[in-house]
């Protein structure tokens, strides 16, 4: 439908249609100057240097090279929250690891320290915890479960570009951390992502494994430092192509320009969603976040009693608003092999839908759903009755 309400949507304009044409007429298109830049200013935007940071071309190429980095392999195990992108698993389970779900609390959708400790084994080397959302979760508590039992965290922060606790950046208080700039994503790069690996020496390898493993990421530059046989290669490891280019790395400087922008209209849609459908029998609004923490509004979602979330769902597809669920719970997908319980995950799976939640919502837009979420749920359960 031309007119639906989109549950996630980009903004992009004449600046980043004017960052492009600026590479094009540069004549160089590939990684270059303009993704250097890019990482030195979301480096600067999480609070780290930039050398701790690479941008490449997808947030699931940058948890793959995560667990590249950290070694992981077969007879190893890796905790990760079964309400995760499908990315994040198969992510483990191409090292020969195994992935080890978990469950999440039934309304933040985020794993809690218990949640984690409950599968913990003598083979668990790392945890990958999601950020749902954008809500912070207890990922300080869970960084310090992490270090005291020796163990690798890993965030998935692909939603949480501005998430925060205590001024600190999500996607930061683990070992590394990965983010997405998805054409569904805030910050958009079509597509992209970063990766922020904590320690020096990984985040000094980190650049090469993203491009074959060549010591020398460009030719040119090598040019300039040799003077003489600057084509040959020397090969640190096997690898493969995960890299940015300038094109994308100009869209995604314009976008994180923007950035503050995209956050204070997010906060003001979901300060109405709060304000207009809390308190209406049979809803559940996202729970208030605790002090201290920041998020990113990325999703907003509604919890349904009476077992009509499927019902409302397709009421709102009829009106012109498209709603979905993120993310099919991993222990259920046949491939992963898990014959695990997890009842919270799973009663919130049943029940949670997320609403339109983006910078370009209008205000009739908002109204509308808002409007339709209450006649609909009036309905379902007049029915029920």
């Amino acid at each position: 439908m031309a007119d639906m309400i989109n549950v996630f949507q980009p903004s992009l304009g004449e600046r980043e249609l004017a960052a492009v044409r600026e590479v094009f007429e540069s004549n160089w298109i590939g990684r270059g100057p303009r993704a250097d830049r890019f990482e030195a200013e979301f480096a600067r935007h999480i609070g780290v240097g930039s050398e701790h940071v690479t941008a490449v071309n997808s947030c699931t190429e940058a948890t793959f090279l995560a667990l590249e980095l950290a070694g992981l392999g077969p007879g190893d195990e890796v905790v990760m929250p079964t309400v995760s992108f499908v990315g994040a698993g198969n992510a483990v389970a191409s090292r020969g690891a195994r992935p080890v779900f978990c469950d999440v609390d039934p309304h933040t959708l985020n794993p809690t320290v218990a949640d984690i400790e409950a599968v913990l084994t003598p083979q668990t080397k790392a945890v990958i915890i999601l950020h749902y959302g954008g809500y912070p979760g207890e990922v300080a508590q869970i960084a310090e479960l992490c270090r005291d039992r020796g163990l690798l965290l890993i965030e998935d922060a692909a939603v949480a570009v501005t998430s925060r606790v205590d001024g600190k950046a999500c996607g930061t208080f683990g070992d590394m951390g990965v983010w997405s700039f998805d054409h569904g994503k805030i910050v958009v790069t079509v597509d992209g992502g970063m990766l922020y690996v904590r320690d020096p020496e990984l985040a000094a390898r980190a650049p090469k494994l993203a491009y074959f493993g060549l010591e020398q990421r460009s030719g040119y530059d090598h040019a300039l430092q040799t003077r003489t046989r600057w084509w040959d290669f020397d090969v640190s490891s096997f690898s493969r192509r995960s890299v940015t280019n300038d094109v994308l790395a100009a869209v995604g400087l314009v976008q994180l320009s923007r950035l503050d922008e995209f956050i204070e209209r997010r906060a003001q849609v979901a300060r109405y969603y709060d304000s207009e459908l809390s308190g209406i029998e049979g809803i559940h609004c996202p729970p208030p976040l605790p002090a201290g923490h920041e998020t990113s509004y990325y999703m907003y979602w509604l919890q349904f009693d009476g077992g009509i979330r499927d019902e409302i769902a397709r009421d709102l597809y009829d009106r012109g608003i498209y709603t979905t669920f993120r993310y099919p719970l991993l222990h259920q997908v046949p491939a992963f092999g898990s014959d695990a319980k997890l009842p919270n995950a799973e009663q919130a799976a049943a029940r949670t839908l997320l609403l339109p939640m983006h910078q370009s919502l209008s205000d009739a837009d908002v109204e509308h759903t808002v409007r339709a979420v209450r006649d609909c749920v009036r309905d379902r359960l007049a029915v029920g009755r």
